[in-house]
Formats: structure tokens, sequence, C-alpha cells
């Protein structure tokens, strides 16, 4: 059957982590977790409180401290072995989506053997991972919620997806308390990467009227509170929130994906080492413009939710080129991500990417055929 909503990561929505934690773990009978951790988060004090928790109830854990953002695929290999030599039995991902990101491929890695650059060219995840509880520090990458993991080959600078129903995490924590300090750029650009997942899954060929409901709940969300968000990090309805509408756009990204928006930002992010949020804010204006030529209705709705209006007679064109500059006024005047001449890439080597990202995993979920001529335009465009 071809099932159009799935979803089975069993999600906690906890202002006390510690609580949520140990109640998780006396329930699953675990005995020795590995955290998988952002360095830096060890020494803020919500997770110190954790670990002092753990400690307290007699649990050992192994600390694995040793991610990067876009983490290499030896990240994962050295943690699965970590995980069966320290004898581990279930994993605590704890940050934004490299850290889950990785602690979902140490999980595949130590349940099924092998190299998790082998799952992303094919190799099969035959059965559901368990064990993985991933507490979310950024409201962006939905990683907690998602099936799709993304590692980088560091010879080629290519990001490797592995994608799987069955590698998703089995629980998820969202709270709050966790991204009330995060940075004012991180909040931008985690958000932005949330709305991009909304949009692009909302006119993937892989979309359906249930995710349609979804995605449009995320992207009003996303620009209802994240500048409230950016505004005031303090404010946790606001972080609520943004933590719900970003799980959930790592919900769609296992039901309805992304295209090429996200192809955009892979190719480009990995090469010129752009922050993915980023990279995805800078390649939405593009898509939303020419997607609209074969989704128009569903452009005009996304330009609705950005507060836009349109001319009675405003061509299919003219509506993408409409929602893509609203989009830019939120993304640029609104929130204040920093302009895409900052990384001074010109035209021409940019350019140089067309093979590429035609070539890129998720360019398959587009409506619009990704030929030459299109993905030109739209590197062009990036920005």
């Amino acid at each position: 059957m071809d099932y159009k909503l799935e979803q089975n990561v069993k999600v906690i929505v906890s202002y006390e982590l510690s609580k949520s934690i140990l109640e998780i773990i006396s329930e699953k009978k675990f005995k020795k977790p590995m955290i998988v951790i952002d360095k830096f988060l060890l020494e803020t004090s919500e997770i110190k409180k954790m670990l002092s928790e753990l400690k307290s109830q007699n649990i050992n854990t192994v600390i694995y401290d040793q991610v990067v953002p876009d983490p290499p695929t030896e990240v994962v290999d050295n943690g699965a072995k970590i995980f069966k030599e320290e004898n581990c039995d279930c994993i605590i991902g704890i940050g934004g989506g490299s850290s889950i990101d990785s602690a979902r491929g140490i999980n595949i890695v130590r349940t099924f053997g092998g190299k998790i650059s082998e799952y992303a060219n094919g190799k099969e995840i035959p059965n559901r991972v368990e064990g993985l509880i991933a507490i979310p520090t950024t409201s962006g990458t939905g990683s907690e919620l998602s099936n799709a993991l993304i590692v980088t080959n560091k010879e080629t600078e290519e990001k490797l997806a592995v994608l799987s129903n069955n590698a998703v995490s089995e629980f998820a924590i969202l709270d709050p308390k966790l991204v009330a300090t995060l940075p004012k750029n991180m909040t931008i650009a985690t958000g932005l990467d949330t709305f991009a997942h909304a949009a692009e899954g909302y006119t993937s060929l892989l979309s359906s009227p249930v995710t349609d409901a979804i995605c449009e709940k995320i992207m009003y969300l996303v620009v209802k509170y994240l500048p409230k968000a950016v505004k005031n990090g303090d404010d946790l309805e606001a972080r609520q929130e943004m933590m719900v509408a970003a799980a959930l756009g790592g919900w769609i990204l296992s039901n309805a994906g992304t295209h090429v928006g996200h192809s955009q930002a892979h190719v480009i992010g990995a090469k010129y080492k752009i922050p993915h949020g980023m990279a995805c804010a800078y390649a939405l204006p593009g898509t939303l413009q020419y997607t609209s030529v074969v989704k128009m209705k569903k452009i005009r709705e996304i330009g609705y939710i950005l507060g836009a209006s349109f001319p009675e007679d405003a061509t299919d064109l003219e509506i993408g080129e409409v929602t893509a500059e609203k989009f830019k006024e939120f993304r640029d005047e609104k929130l204040g991500l920093p302009a895409f001449s900052t990384f001074n890439i010109d035209e021409k080597e940019m350019l140089n990417n067309i093979d590429r990202l035609m070539k890129e995993r998720f360019v398959g979920n587009s409506p619009m055929k990704i030929d030459e001529d299109l993905s030109r335009t739209l590197l062009k465009m990036f920005g």
C-alpha cells in the first residue's frame, strides 16, 4: 500500500528533561546509554543537571562528543565502534541536526554492522532500529522525527543521505528551555530550514492532502513565531511552537520529502561550507518562483501565509515571483538573514555545480523537470 502518512516516534514536550529521560530509561530498562552530543553543550546547565541525575540513579553513560557540523562518515563509524566496545545499549542524541543525525547513523551501524556510507549507497536497513532518544537543541532540521539523515564524504565534499523509515528515533523530547539560549543567527537559519521543509514538502511529487495540511500549519507557525523567537530568545511560548514546527517538519521529510531547493542547499552548502539552514533559505526564492509554473495554487497559498496579495490577472510565473519576493522580505527584513554576498562566491563559480545539482537525489521529487537550463537559472538566483 502507498500509505500517505506514518509516524513511529514517541514524542514528549517537556520542561523537565531529566525526569523525562529517566522515565524512558526506566520504561525500556536501559542500562548504559551512549550520549552523542555537541561538546559545548556539556557546559550548559540543563545538560549538567541531566548528567547529574543519571549518575545519581547509578546509570553509567559514555560521552561521545566528537560531532562536528556536516558530520563526516568517520564520525558515525567511529561512534558505532565505541558503542560496541563500551557495551552500551541505547543512544541519547543531543544537539542540532549534526548530533542527532550522527546518533541515528551510529544506531544503524551498531545494529546492522558495516559502514554508514554503505547505507547511503543502498544497503538495506531491514528492521526498525530501536534505542535512540533524540533531544534537539535547535528548531530546524527536524532530525528527531525525520527518516533522512545526512553525512558527508570528506574526500568528495558530497553530502550523503540515508533514507529509511526503519531508522527514525524511538523517542523525541522537545524541551523549549534547551533552545532559549540559541544565538540569534542560528535561530534564524534553523527556523528558515523548517519553513523550507514545509514549502518543499507541500510542493513535492510525494505530497498528499494529509501532508499538505501539516505543511500549511508548519509554515503558519514559522511566520507567526520565528520573529518572536528572534526578537526575544527567552520567549518560551515562541520557542515551544518553533520546536513543534521543526519536529513536524522532520515528520514531513519522512512523508513528503523535499526537492530542488534542498538539492541546491546540499550541493552548495557542502562545497562552500554554508550552514544548511542558510543555504536552504538562499535556495528557496528561485525554487518557489519556478515551482509556481506547475504548482501555482500551492505557491499562491504559500504567498498568502507570508502575507502576499496578487493581481487578479497574474500569470503562474508572476504568482511565483510575488511569493518569492514576499519570502525574501520575511527572510531579510523581518528576520535579518545575512546576505549571500557575504560568502563571496561569484556566479561563474556557482555555475560549476550544474551537473552535481542535476544528479542530487532529492531532485527527483521536484514537480518540474530539472534540466540544465533550469539548473543554471536556479543557481543564478541562489541568494
